[in-house]
């Protein structure tokens, strides 16, 4: 599987890439992501119409953060319908599934990968999901929304949610994750 990220023609050039795979045969399939403003952009509309009408292999995620740089995510028209809802006008399946969940998440993309490797085209899977902080170092969140309003975000912290799943089932401890932290902090320092 090749992953691409970000500018909006990704999703043009993910769909031509898995295309091109599928045309000479290979099981290869893409996957690309996009933030939730760049859905407004004609580059993520052609890469949709390319992956509907060539059965492309693909799968086309939307990474819904509520934010895009600085305005809301319904300036982009999440307001009106999500953002997965935008594939069943191309004849794609549309999923949205709560991006702090990595079950889930694993489950759907393993879902839609497969579905792509045998030959049933396209999927576009909404990630709903909070950026708390900024969208780059020349942005103040602070200018367009409440300082806090990340607190109030119903879905919660991934890394918590998956830490507190796996000791409610007996397969983490406390122990385990503040090793796991201590090892990934010296790593990260060393590099």
């Amino acid at each position: 599987m090749i992953q691409l990220e970000t500018p909006t023609s990704v999703p043009m050039s993910g769909s031509c890439w898995a295309m091109a795979a599928a045309i000479k045969g290979e099981d290869d399939i893409a996957a690309t992501w996009v933030g939730d403003g760049s859905t407004a952009e004609a580059d993520f509309h052609h890469a949709l119409t390319f992956a509907a009408v060539y059965n492309a292999p693909v799968v086309l995620n939307v990474t819904n953060n509520q934010w895009a740089i600085s305005t809301f995510q319904g300036i982009a028209g999440g307001e009106r319908q999500t953002f997965a809802a935008r594939g069943l006008g191309y004849g794609i399946p549309g999923i949205r599934v709560d991006g702090n969940d990595l079950l889930a998440v694993y489950a759907v993309t393993r879902w839609a990968a497969d579905r792509a490797r045998s030959g049933n085209g396209p999927t576009l899977i909404e990630l709903v999901t909070y950026r708390g902080g900024a969208h780059s170092t020349s942005d103040d969140p602070s200018r367009y929304r409440p300082r806090d309003e990340w607190q109030a975000f119903p879905l919660g912290d991934p890394v918590e949610r998956l830490k507190n799943h796996l000791i409610q089932r007996g397969d983490w401890t406390e122990s385990d994750q503040s090793d796991l932290e201590s090892e990934m902090k010296n790593t990260v320092n060393e590099a």
